[in-house]
């Protein structure tokens, strides 16, 4: 789901909208209507739609004046509301090496983020990223800049820079065969860098190892690559299509399959040494058994609680968690086995409701099997071997964010 848009994720999405909540009820019902949507009486209207439908008309709402009434207080609505006029978007720090794959590898999921209303542009001089509106719909702006940091720091904390020595004759060949990856070599010069995602990292090296994909004279054909995703390759000289390991490229051998419970078939010698790194299937990525990830060891979660409360939780107190991860070397499951990495703490907050609880419990869960944290380059700074944050979201201001 990283690089799912929202309207990928939320096929059908639902509205609540009560006029009498608005100042101008009868202009509420005039948007209602010229959504298409039958207007009957005063009483709350449940909208059904798609994730643009639901999106243009919660925006249109967003634009009107409410009543600051106590009973609605604690409604997401309510809290979620923009003023007319909104604050300026503030732009996002970036690091050159993520900014430059994500135009060159990932301008599909910038247009999708920006979408037709938003612009999102880098200025010559300054290591930032701004977010404009094209239409009269500011708020736009906002939902914008919150999924491209979404979208930025999932992708720096799975980035991977490596180098590589390689015959200049195999750069043109690489790029073709692997176009997720941003491939850069020196004419003459037998290293290459390569930025890309972890996995499709792995994906690389697994080919780059195997003295027959580089000696022989069998290239690694984008057909081949695409297997690794398909799990299935066509037999030219044949009429029967044959199914390919995703992980070695190779014809699965009956009495050597393995297949998952979700559909997805390998070598069985393959697909187990696979789940000793991590019990997930390589092609959806469901996962099997507990999962464990590359949190350094050591650690410490220790958690209070106050009385004050977080914005949108006004009614509750607050649970202050603390992290503490302590300096060491790295292993084999990191990324540069033998380096050291600094020490590092970190400060979340959840409010002290039965959700809040219930999430604390869940955070508690991913901490022990570590999957809090892992290493590798930081989102703010680009400096490599850091313990960074590990795809799991934390509110880590008492103000601001999202309540």
């Amino acid at each position: 789901m990283a690089n799912a848009s929202l309207k990928e994720v939320f096929s059908d999405v639902t509205l609540i909208v009560d006029p009498n909540t608005f100042k101008e009820p009868n202009r509420v019902k005039d948007i209602l209507t010229e959504c298409g949507i039958r207007v009957t009486g005063d009483l709350c209207y449940e909208v059904q739609g798609s994730f643009d439908k639901i999106e243009d008309l919660f925006v249109k709402m967003s634009s009107l004046d409410r009543y600051v009434d106590p009973n609605l207080r604690d409604s997401p609505l309510h809290h979620q509301q923009r003023p007319r006029s909104p604050t300026p978007v503030k732009p996002v720090a970036i690091v050159g090496a993520v900014w430059d794959f994500i135009q060159q590898r990932c301008s599909k999921e910038l247009k999708r983020i920006q979408g037709e209303d938003v612009l999102i542009h880098k200025p010559h001089d300054k290591m930032v990223v701004t977010f404009q509106s094209r239409i009269k719909y500011p708020v736009r702006v906002h939902f914008a800049r919150e999924r491209f940091v979404t979208f930025y720091q999932r992708l720096a904390t799975d980035l991977k820079v490596k180098t590589y020595s390689l015959d200049p004759q195999y750069y043109k060949s690489l790029q073709g065969q692997f176009p997720e990856l941003l491939i850069e070599g020196t004419p003459g010069k037998d290293k290459m860098t390569v930025t890309g995602r972890y996995m499709h990292i792995v994906i690389l090296e697994d080919f780059l190892c195997s003295s027959a994909a580089v000696t022989s004279q069998r290239s690694l054909t984008p057909q081949r690559v695409r297997a690794r995703t398909s799990g299935t390759t066509h037999n030219k000289q044949s009429d029967e299509e044959e199914e390919s390991c995703p992980i070695c490229l190779e014809t699965i051998k009956e009495n050597k399959k393995k297949t998952l419970e979700c559909k997805h078939s390998f070598c069985r010698r393959c697909v187990e040494k696979a789940f000793k790194t991590k019990p997930v299937c390589p092609t959806c990525g469901a996962v099997y058994g507990e999962l464990k990830g590359t949190q350094p060891k050591g650690g410490t979660m220790t958690t209070t609680k106050e009385k004050s409360s977080l914005s949108g939780y006004e009614k509750y107190g607050t649970i202050v968690i603390q992290y503490h991860i302590p300096s060491g070397i790295q292993k084999e499951e990191h990324p540069n086995p033998g380096q050291t990495y600094q020490s590092v703490s970190r400060t979340a907050y959840l409010p002290d409701s039965s959700e809040g609880r219930n999430v604390l419990a869940l955070l508690k869960r991913a901490f022990d099997q570590r999957l809090t944290f892992t290493i590798g380059r930081s989102s703010t700074t680009g400096m490599e071997n850091m313990v960074t944050w590990n795809d799991i979201h934390h509110k880590t201001s008492r103000s601001g964010g999202t309540s």
